[in-house]
């Protein structure tokens, strides 16, 4: 206390300057217009200065639900697109209305000749290797939440791969980075049309080869290269990449080789969806009762 008391009596002149000093800045403020608009106009600017800090900040803190909302929001578009649905044409005019619960509590209803094909899950990646020749992605969603093997797994910008092992609460996908013959993914210009199949050749993260396209096709370097909807695992026109360069090759081979520019950024790949086909196995069985019966 009493070396508090020696250094108000120390500084005592200083301290009846600053109050004498806010006095007269009040007084002046009080009295002037002018003066009186130039500190508000002062104050809003730093205290706009000041806010605006404090929301980056608290932004900043709150990206994680934000990503988490922004693609929820994005799984529930993905299933309400026309894409993920066919329909059924029949002579004998029969509707089709039902409802179908899954493990997320959607509802999703299928009116009139519309029959739902394809069910999206949005999942959060945790391990991702891209310098192997066979790479794996690991995401935070299981069989307790819908997914199996052998879905196909997309994200926001377009394939990324198959799903191979599933546990409860966690699946391996096995990347679209992988130089295996496992991994081909069905292809098809956005443009004209023609098919080919889509393979790493393990030397780029971010390339990889369109072959067997005809050399009828008219190819320009950045035109795009989606999914053909052949596969049970993609619905079509998925983004695979865009043309980069053409390699011509032997000049008696009837196909191109084409270099892409892969659409998803593997290199920083956060959030997925994986891609249930609701009528997989039905195609499947008919496919294989069909097979049986020609051999």
């Amino acid at each position: 206390m009493r070396n508090l008391i020696i250094f108000f009596r120390r500084y005592f002149n200083f301290f009846l300057f600053l109050l004498l000093e806010v006095i007269c800045m009040v007084l002046v403020f009080q009295h002037n217009n002018f003066q009186r608009t130039a500190y508000l106009s002062s104050a809003n600017a730093i205290s706009g200065k000041l806010y605006d800090k404090y929301n980056n900040v608290q932004y900043y803190f709150h990206l994680k639900s934000t990503n988490d909302s922004l693609v929820n929001e994005n799984m529930r578009l993905h299933n309400a697109l026309l894409t993920s649905y066919d329909s059924v044409l029949t002579a004998k005019g029969i509707k089709i209305d039902t409802v179908r619960q899954y493990s997320d509590d959607t509802l999703h209803r299928v009116i009139g000749t519309q029959i739902r094909r394809y069910e999206y899950f949005s999942a959060k990646v945790i391990n991702n290797s891209i310098n192997k020749s066979v790479n794996y992605i690991t995401i935070h969603r299981g069989s307790l939440q819908g997914i199996r093997p052998n879905m196909g797994v997309i994200s926001s910008s377009g394939v990324v791969g198959v799903v191979r092992s599933v546990s409860d609460n966690y699946a391996v996908i096995l990347s679209m980075l992988s130089k295996s013959n496992s991994v081909s993914i069905s292809a098809r210009l956005g443009q004209g049309k023609e098919m080919g199949s889509v393979h790493w050749d393990g030397e780029d993260a971010g390339y990889a080869l369109l072959k067997d396209v005809p050399k009828s096709a008219k190819i320009h370097k950045g035109d795009t290269v989606v999914t053909s909807g052949f596969s049970a695992l993609f619905p079509e026109n998925i983004p695979i990449g865009y043309v980069e360069n053409i390699a011509v090759g032997d000049k008696a081979s009837t196909s191109y080789t084409i270099r892409l520019k892969l659409a998803t950024n593997f290199f920083n790949l956060q959030y997925v969806y994986v891609i249930e086909n609701l009528l997989k196995d039905e195609q499947q069985r008919l496919e294989d009762s069909t097979y049986k019966l020609i051999k």
